[in-house]
This record gives structure tokens, sequence and C-alpha cells, in this order.
């Protein structure tokens, strides 16, 4: 068995991949558009993993954006994607600059959550050791849910 890719499916792609690349740093990998089936699908992947992605299309992020205006709630969406970061502070920054909502702050310099423009939970870990608690985020307060 090997993992291929998650899908979520977004309502506005140029809000999803400006969250996505712009903002977390995944990169598009390639891009598959259906007018008969009314959709595109746009696969990303990981910086680290771009190399992995390019030779076995695994591991890899799919968007699905169907061009005919749907409403995606909670039975659509599933719980998180989690990604390894290399500054888990720098990168929460980065996004709260961007005005992101830090959903739960990263207290522990190990693990933070934010949200996608369509709802989608994204974890942050850290990678290797968590890195020293830190303000403004060891006292900021979880905001909403994730």
């Amino acid at each position: 068995m090997q993992y291929l890719h998650t899908m979520v499916r977004v309502s506005d792609l140029n809000a999803s991949l400006h969250f996505y690349c712009d903002l977390l740093g995944l990169k598009e990998v390639r891009r598959k558009e259906n007018e008969k089936g009314r959709f595109t699908l746009v696969f990303l992947a990981a910086p680290e993993d771009e190399p992995r992605s390019e030779r076995l299309t695994a591991p890899e992020l799919e968007l699905t954006y169907n061009w005919d205006p749907e409403e995606y709630t909670g039975g659509r969406n599933f719980g998180h994607l989690a990604y390894r970061v290399d500054d888990i502070y720098a990168l929460c920054q980065h996004l709260q600059d961007n005005g992101v909502t830090i959903n739960r702050p990263p207290r522990d310099g190990h693990m933070a959550f934010v949200k996608s423009p369509d709802g989608i939970s994204v974890e942050l870990l850290q990678k290797g050791d968590a890195l020293a608690p830190q303000e403004p985020w060891a006292s900021m307060e979880n905001t909403g849910s994730w």
C-alpha cells in the first residue's frame, strides 16, 4: 500500500491556491481540466516532497474545483491535513501577517492549527524537537475550532 493524495473540494480555486501555495508554501505540480465533467484538479506537493511527487505522483494534496457552484459543509470536508515545517513560529507569523487566523497557536513550539479559505483544518508540526516556548504564541488563546 502507498499513500497517494488527499482530496479536498474548494469553492474558490484562486483563494485556495493563494492559501496553500503563496502562504503555506506548497508547489503546484500538475493540473487537469475536465470540460465534460466541469471540474479542475490541481495537485500540490510540499517543497521537500516535490521530487517524490514528480516521480511517484505522491504524496500530494488534490484540490478539486467544481465549475458549477456548490456549497461544501462539514460532511463533505474531513479532519485535517498535516505538514511538518522547518520553523513553526516563522510560518505562523507569516500566515498571521497575511490575514490567516491561528486557531490553535504553537504554544508548545510543536503544533499549531489554521484553516484554509474553505474551512479545512491544517495541522502544522515542528520538524524535529519542539522549539522553546516563545511569545506571543506561548500566551495566545485558541480561536474558533480546528
